[in-house]
């Protein structure tokens, strides 16, 4: 999955938005095995679309097996006007995951702390005096072959947020389909978990603008 290219949805003066293949980084990782990732991709393909010096452009990560919407700033202006949007969560996201079984609810919050399994890397474990809180909106779009498809609007950005959300028993509790951490996947499954939509204020007008990838399951 790591050769399929990153398709570009949108460009302007201010950034770029790609559609990230599961299982390709979004930014480098530790080791020269770890450098092909989003970032290095466009940066290589589009040198002079970039500003000079502007060597970490993605404003905002996804996990590894996770597809779907990255945002890549082309200035340092444009990066710190778009940065600041996620840190002060006015960035709106939406997710659609295939889970492994089927929910009975239909919708819901989910409102979990977090943090690093520091003797199981990269793994989260919940941690309700240590973790640092994640909140996730939820509603069921629909259920096939004994499965949920499930669409999710992430109100914080921890890392693996909607896979422990899904699998930990205080969430769904019900892992993603091809989630080799937290469910029955393999390494190197596709995981069914796609960045489907943001929305956020654009640098130039001031006006919100929307953006959305259909998932490939």
């Amino acid at each position: 999955m790591k050769n399929q290219e990153c398709k570009i949805i949108h460009t302007d003066d201010c950034f770029y938005v790609v559609n990230k293949p599961g299982g390709l980084l979004a930014v480098p990782g530790r080791g020269a095995e770890k450098q092909d990732c989003v970032e290095r991709r466009m940066l290589n393909l589009f040198p002079d679309s970039f500003e000079e010096g502007l060597v970490q452009p993605a404003v905002h990560r996804l996990d590894l097996h996770t597809s779907g919407i990255m945002v890549l700033a082309r200035s340092r202006d444009s990066f710190r006007y778009l940065a600041k949007q996620f840190e002060n969560r006015q960035v709106k996201k939406e997710y659609i995951a295939i889970l492994e079984g089927q929910v009975v609810e239909e919708s819901g919050i989910i409102d979990l702390c977090f943090r690093l399994d520091v003797e199981n890397r990269p793994h989260q474990i919940y941690d309700p005096i240590n973790g640092k809180r994640g909140i996730s909106r939820w509603e069921k779009i629909g259920d096939f072959e004994g499965r949920s498809r499930i669409r999710f609007f992430p109100e914080t950005g921890r890392t693996h947020q909607l896979r422990l959300h899904s699998s930990h028993e205080l969430g769904l509790g019900i892992p993603i389909a091809g989630d080799f951490l937290y469910g029955r996947g393999q390494d190197g499954d596709p995981m069914l978990l796609h960045a489907s939509e943001i929305s956020f204020i654009h640098p130039n007008t001031n006006q919100r603008v929307t953006f959305r990838s259909e998932p490939g399951f």
